[in-house]
């Protein structure tokens, strides 16, 4: 890994490269981790890894064209050879009509001055030096809760480090390290499983050995599955289920897709769209979200609300689309050029105060779900997801889990979803397979749709 003042070198080395070569802007992005996994499965170690990895992307301007190369060459030579590709691509391009200078240091400044929280700290020291001793050590003791139990167990332990640098030829310089943990966890006996999940920027956040026993507890209670006819249920979602259905409307808070048309609430700026109790933000700032606190161009990302009490009531924007809505830049651009533009990479459902067990011993009859599992997108326009449960689903009668049932295949529109949430959790830190680690609370809802029970 390399340092901070090594990243402001090479920006320093592709600018001066940039400049002698008449180019009109160099913005120069540096990524790198050293994320490390460990993998377990059938009460095994089986790989453990640790790659370093680092790449540098330059975007050069010329002449109104611009484009984007990338090496992992970070000597002098490679810079300014990777400048030189930059400046030759963009001389076979077509000019570029949406294409805006570098924004500038003064910008930036004027910006962050009208966030009231500027900085994150997400770095911790004993997660980026944990080993793969450590790892071993933790998984073995997974392993032994598994065979004490006659449970099979898999899964994967990652720990590590990662960075984004960013300069640009305006003056422009932007620096964020992370750490982050994650752990993952299934147990199995006879076809019944249970499924954990957790990822943090410390590992002191969650316990590993404390998932397994959740998920070692599903496994157990899930044998000898009953089969329930499909319809709609009331239906009680864990934080990672939410995650991995709510992560397809993030899209749709982009104002390039609004202006492409492509998002589902096209035209709904403004509305009421969702329930009184559907409240979301996008905040980069907040103490459970990971990531740099500064998007694609260097611009810091804006705390905005999304949606208040079920009223769409803003878009996320890069410098392009803000100055076609004529907006102000929210600061959520993705690394230019891009077709895509910008992204809602840090929304937070606002969540209340039901705990998962009050929601159960308030249902009279409906399905308790432990995960969701391969959802894929049916309709864009009212984001329907087609997806299953898997890793223990239960049958809920006069508030009391009554017995586990086979698993589903559901279809479910996140517009229909978000009018129909009964209660809610509070927001935590939720990790799942679809989407990022986000903000999210478990949810109740009516009418969940099942519409078919699969073969396992």
């Amino acid at each position: 890994m390399i340092s901070k003042e090594k990243c402001k070198q090479i920006v320093e080395t592709a600018i001066s490269h940039g400049r002698r070569r008449k180019a009109d802007g160099v913005e120069v992005t540096i990524t790198g981790s050293n994320i490390a996994t460990s993998r377990f499965a059938n009460n095994g170690m089986t790989q453990n890894q640790c790659p370093d990895s680092l790449d540098v992307s330059v975007r050069l301007l010329k002449d109104g064209r611009q484009a984007r190369q990338s090496t992992d060459d970070y000597s002098g030579k490679g810079i300014r050879q990777v400048v030189d590709d930059a400046l030759a691509s963009a001389s076979r391009l077509e000019k570029d009509p949406q294409l805006i200078a570098l924004p500038t240091l003064k910008q930036v400044r004027e910006l962050t001055g009208k966030i009231d929280r500027k900085t994150v700290s997400r770095s911790d020291g004993k997660t980026a030096q944990m080993n793969a001793d450590r790892r071993a050590d933790i998984i073995g003791a997974v392993i032994d809760l598994a065979l004490a139990k006659q449970l099979e167990s898999s899964g994967v332990y990652a720990s590590g480090f990662s960075f984004t640098a960013l300069g640009n030829s305006n003056g422009v310089f932007q620096y964020h390290e992370e750490t982050a943990a994650e752990f993952s966890v299934t147990m199995e006996r006879n076809g019944a499983s249970g499924w954990a999940k957790a990822q943090a920027i410390s590992a002191d956040d969650f316990s590993p050995l404390t998932l397994a026993e959740k998920a070692a507890d599903t496994a157990l209670r899930s044998g000898n599955a009953r089969q329930l006819a499909p319809g709609r249920y009331t239906s009680i979602l864990p934080p990672s289920a939410v995650l991995d259905l709510l992560c397809f409307l993030h899209g749709d808070f982009s104002a390039t897709n609004h202006l492409d048309k492509l998002s589902s609430l096209t035209g709904k700026l403004g509305k009421k769209v969702f329930g009184d109790n559907i409240t979301i933000v996008d905040d980069a700032y907040h103490a459970l979200q990971g990531g740099a606190p500064f998007d694609g161009e260097g611009l810091p990302r804006s705390p905005i609300v999304l949606v208040d009490n079920g009223v769409v009531t803003n878009l996320v924007n890069s410098r392009i689309s803000a100055a076609k809505m004529g907006a102000q830049p929210t600061g959520h651009s993705l690394q230019q050029p891009s077709a895509l533009g910008d992204y809602a990479l840090n929304p937070v459902i606002m969540g209340g105060t039901t705990s998962l067990d009050e929601m159960i011993r308030s249902s009279d009859r409906g399905v308790l779900l432990s995960r969701v599992w391969y959802v894929r997108t049916v309709d864009p326009e009212t984001v329907l997801l087609t997806g299953m449960t898997r890793d223990g689903t239960f049958y809920v009668d006069k508030g009391e889990i009554a017995y586990p049932i086979k698993n589903f295949r559901f279809n479910v529109s996140i517009h229909e979803l978000l009018n129909n949430v009964l209660a809610l959790g509070p927001a935590v830190r939720a990790a799942g397979e679809e989407g990022a680690a986000n903000v999210v609370p478990a949810m109740k809802v009516a009418g969940f749709n099942f519409t078919e029970v699969t073969k396992f």
